[in-house]
């Protein structure tokens, strides 16, 4: 960024300032919650995201440093801007495979063409010569919760999915998006996700590692003799702050 787009210093007081706005507001709000899905901490959560994202890009910017702020699962949606009681949702999902056994995956598509042929319903053998072939034959047989709960059986290995919930106000029209399903998508009608990727496993797996340390800590007190048994150890707390 050149000197001239920098903000000034003077913007990213400001937005510091915003960012402890947001707290007291989160907290106040957590404070008077009804319940756990109170809406207004759900506003005041989203709220407190947007200003910790704009704190943080205006600081890298104006001195090349960065915060420890991290919102896991909402850092990529701006707040919801959507109807507040939504006549219509969306389920918009995407899986990725990976096909780690192609002769897995021929083998299973021949038995459903196979089966179909004997059954009357086939149109003949030699649709699962190829792996395109047989990807449409297993998807053709199979819904997709299906696949995806059985996927090692066919060969594959999952990759990352996504699920989001979009509101809307009025069911879209038959017909209307089949052309191009994604295209016209607004992240700010995303009511929730779930996201699933082997990158949060690596954070469970360096959680439980320092866990382990701490485990370790604690017998070589017991061993050494600084403790005289477990009961005089107060338990660790490896809750998430």
């Amino acid at each position: 960024m050149s000197d001239a787009a920098q903000p000034t210093a003077a913007e990213v007081r400001a937005a510091a300032e915003a960012v402890k706005t947001a707290l007291d507001r989160h907290l106040a709000a957590v404070e008077r919650r009804s319940g756990e899905d109170d809406p207004a901490v759900y506003e005041a959560f989203n709220e407190l995201a947007a200003a910790a994202e704009v704190y943080d890009e205006l600081l890298y910017d104006r001195y090349d440093e960065v915060t420890p702020f991290e919102i896991p699962g909402e850092d990529s949606l701006p707040p919801y801007t959507g109807p507040e009681e939504p006549n219509a949702i969306s389920v918009l999902i995407r899986r990725d495979y990976a096909v780690a056994e192609p002769q897995r995956l021929l083998a299973q598509a021949q038995r459903i063409e196979a089966a179909d042929v004997e059954a009357g319903t086939g149109i003949g053998a030699g649709a699962t010569g190829t792996v395109h072939g047989a990807l449409g034959t297993l998807f053709g047989e199979f819904e997709a919760d299906e696949i995806a709960s059985r996927h090692k059986e066919f060969g594959l290995e999952e990759g990352d999915s996504t699920l989001w919930v979009t509101a809307s106000d009025e069911p879209a029209d038959p017909g209307e998006w089949l052309e191009a399903p994604f295209e016209h998508v607004d992240p700010q009608q995303v009511v929730c996700r779930f996201d699933v990727s082997t990158v949060f496993d690596d954070d469970l797996d360096d959680e439980d590692d320092e866990d382990d340390e701490d485990e370790d800590d604690i017998e070589d007190l017991v061993t050494t003799g600084l403790a005289e048994d477990d009961d005089d150890i107060e338990p660790l707390d490896t809750t998430d702050r």
